[in-house]
This record gives structure tokens, C-alpha cells and sequence, in this order.
């Protein structure tokens, strides 16, 4: 076989492709197929990207990768967190593999040498925004929707887009982590999170093209829709006010101050922030707060010390159970508020993994390896 073709397994009734690969032209296309579960990224799919993306950066004849959806209504709703809090349960070796492979995924992104589309018409959430986060064009549609709600699993943003919220105009990131709001795409583009607003009736034009080889720039470009601005662009006063303070005790105070003025806005933030794990949003306010300092290698070694915890600990399985399995929608996080003497135990979260941490390449050695 030419080392070029991205040999996927076949397909069954029983086991049906998660990921459809296929070149056509100067295009590589990589399609998210697994819909009942509003393409929830596993392990499988995981490795199955990253065994090809090598191989197509080795290959003279694609000019660019495309990142897509076969479901209508979700580009990629987050990581398969049901099966990693399973996993875990089971043998926790066999998770802290899950999460080696999806953080390496995201460092090979990252590291990828050739031009790469996602296109998004849909949910983008947690792993799928992992996935469009480090791509050179990130295109989102009509229906485009972005969060990273790990908070309200019992979790924290990972896959490396902490340093992506510590980029962020201070301090939408820290907000957008810690309440997991979700935006459009207005104001992901004003945000940079995605590159061009295309109506998804063009994306298959814009397919077609790219597999002639049209350079890609100057076409999505000409196709880009002017946005007018967005809800989280109208309620950047409020964010700056309140979560500019450094610590999350310190935001916390500054909403139930101005609650008790009479703010509806920070009523209502509160009222979400009390659906997340306090712990998680300490964790999270701590993670892109370092990631300031951090290039995405760096954050993604520091997210599997982090996830790793979060695997050991109580509330990321809490959590999961609460929102995905019994659905009562009710969670008993440990502990149940925010409690300053938190600070204590999440030092413990931060401090160097006893059995090894996360080892990725550097950039200089990605790019030796013609990735």
C-alpha cells in the first residue's frame, strides 16, 4: 500500500466508520460521522486521526485538509466524557491513555504543516473545539455555536484551549471558562476563534474548489459575511468589572456586590456559576491564569496533570452522572460551594504527577518529523 492512503478499517452494520476519510484533488477530507452521538470525539477517533494526519503531510499531492460534520446540527459536541469517566472507573490506566492520545492530537494539530479548513455549522464544544482550534482557516455557518462547559462536569478547559482563553481580550477568556457560556459566531470571529462567517450553502463550493488547488485565502475572503456585533461583545462592561479580579473568590464577591444593587446580569451569573463545580472553576481560573506564560505544548502537559486529577477525584464522574446518564440534573459536588480553603487542596491538582507526566515533542522535533 502507498504509504500516502489513509488506510482506515471497514466498515460493518455492527461498527460503522466514525470518521470518513477520502482525497479528492489537492483536498484531504476528514468527516465526523458518529451522530447518535452528535459526533462525540472517543478514542478510536482520536487515533484514527492521528495515524493519518502524518501521512498526509507527507503526501505531495494534498494541498489541504478539511475538518467536517455529516450531522447537521453539531460539528463535534465535546469529548466521549461518558466513556472516559467509564474507563476510568475500570482501570484508570486505560483512561490516562485516552487522555495521552487526545493531547497529542491536539499538539499534532497544532504542529501540522499544512493548511487546514474546519468547517462549522453547528456545536462546537470541549474536544470539538480542540479539534478547529489550531487550524489555519476555522469557518463557522449559520448555526455555529462555541463553548468549553467542562465546569458544569466537574472538569476544566483542556485540550489545550486554556492558552486559547488566556489570548482572549482580558478577561472574556477566564469568563468563557469558568461559566461555559455559549457564543455565536459573531462573536467568536470578533474573538478570533474562528477566521470567516461563510453560510453553509457555500461550503460545498468551496470544496470543490480547494480541490483544484484554488488558494484558499483569497476565496474564503471574498466569501466572508460581515457580522454585526454580538450578546458577549454587548456585556464586555460587565465582564471586565467582575472577572478582571484575580482570584475566583474575588469574582464571586464582585457579582454578589453588585447583585445585591439590583444587577440582573450578575443574578443571572451567579445562578449559572452555581450549576459548576467549585472546584472545577478554581482549577480553571488557576489553568489560564499560567497559560499566560505557556505555549500550547505547555498547556496541553499541564492539562493531562490537571485531567488526571479530575479522573482520581469525585466530581468529573459526579458530574457526568448528573448531566449525561441519570439527567436529574443535580450534582453533589465536593465541595458543595466555594470555600477559600479550597486553595489547599487545588495546589495538590497542579503539583507533578508521581508516575510521569504528558511527554510531547518539542516543535523542532514535530517539524524534523516532516509533520
Amino acid at each position: 500500500m502507498n504509504e500516502h492512503n489513509i488506510d482506515l478499517r471497514t466498515a460493518t452494520a455492527e461498527q460503522p466508520l466514525k470518521i470518513i476519510a477520502a482525497q479528492s484533488g489537492a483536498v484531504q477530507t476528514f468527516t465526523l460521522d458518529r451522530p447518535n452521538a452528535l459526533n462525540a470525539l472517543d478514542d478510536e477517533m482520536c487515533r484514527t486521526l492521528a495515524s493519518a494526519i502524518p501521512r498526509v503531510a507527507r503526501n505531495p499531492d494534498v494541498y489541504i485538509v478539511a475538518l467536517l460534520s455529516n450531522h447537521p446540527r453539531a460539528f463535534c459536541a465535546g469529548g466521549d466524557v461518558r466513556a472516559l469517566s467509564a474507563a476510568a472507573k475500570r482501570d484508570i490506566e486505560t483512561a490516562k491513555t485516552y487522555l495521552r492520545t487526545e493531547y497529542s492530537l491536539n499538539w499534532l494539530l497544532e504542529c501540522f504543516s499544512k493548511p487546514t479548513v474546519s468547517f462549522v455549522n453547528g456545536l462546537c464544544m470541549g474536544s470539538g473545539v480542540g479539534l478547529t482550534a489550531y487550524n489555519t482557516h476555522r469557518i463557522a455557518g449559520e448555526g455555529f455555536k462555541w463553548a468549553m462547559p467542562e465546569t458544569k462536569i466537574g472538569l476544566f478547559p483542556d485540550v489545550g484551549v486554556g492558552r486559547v482563553l488566556a489570548k482572549l481580550p482580558w478577561p472574556i477568556g477566564i469568563y468563557l471558562g469558568l461559566t461555559g457560556r455559549t457564543i455565536g459566531r459573531a462573536d467568536a470571529q470578533w474573538l478570533g476563534l474562528v477566521t470567516h462567517c461563510i453560510s453553509s450553502t457555500h461550503f460545498s463550493g468551496i470544496l470543490d474548489k480547494l480541490k483544484d488547488a484554488e488558494p484558499v485565502d483569497p476565496m474564503l475572503d471574498g466569501l466572508h459575511e460581515l457580522q454585526q456585533p454580538g450578546d458577549l461583545q454587548k456585556d464586555k462592561g460587565h465582564i471586565i468589572e467582575h472577572f478582571s479580579e484575580p482570584t475566583l473568590e474575588g469574582i464571586l464577591r464582585s457579582l454578589t456586590n453588585a447583585e445585591v444593587k439590583g444587577s440582573e446580569w450578575a443574578r443571572q451569573t451567579l445562578a449559572d456559576l452555581g450549576k459548576c463545580s467549585p472546584l472545577s472553576m478554581e482549577i480553571t481560573v488557576r489553568h489560564i491564569q499560567s497559560a499566560l506564560a505557556f505555549d500550547i505544548r505547555q498547556t496541553l502537559i499541564e492539562d493531562y496533570r490537571l485531567a488526571v486529577r479530575c479522573l482520581e477525584g469525585h466530581d468529573f464522574h459526579e458530574g457526568v452522572r448528573a448531566l449525561l446518564i441519570d439527567k436529574d440534573g443535580n450534582p453533589a459536588w465536593k465541595p458543595k460551594r466555594y470555600d477559600a480553603s479550597m486553595a489547599i487542596v487545588v495546589d495538590e491538582y497542579f503539583a507533578p504527577l508521581p508516575d510521569g507526566e504528558l511527554e510531547l515533542p518539542t516543535r523542532s522535533e514535530m517539524q524534523a518529523a516532516r509533520v
